[in-house]
């Protein structure tokens, strides 16, 4: 799936510590989906979409 979290994550001057601790995942958990190697969580993606108020699918953007 890609996202656009690091893009997010950058301009509201968070890192993946900060990130992490605010929506309740690890840092690995952040650095994971950025790279696009891990899919969030419903809830997950809820909060990041919350955080960032985006809609989730502007965020997170599904591939066939």
């Amino acid at each position: 799936m890609k996202n656009r979290l690091k893009v997010l994550r950058a301009e509201n001057g968070y890192t993946q510590e900060d990130l992490a601790d605010i929506i309740g995942v690890s840092r690995q958990t952040i650095n994971a989906i950025e790279k696009e190697k891990f899919d969030p969580s419903l809830p997950t993606a809820f909060r990041i979409s919350k955080l960032f108020k985006q809609p989730i699918e502007a965020i997170f953007q599904f591939e066939d």
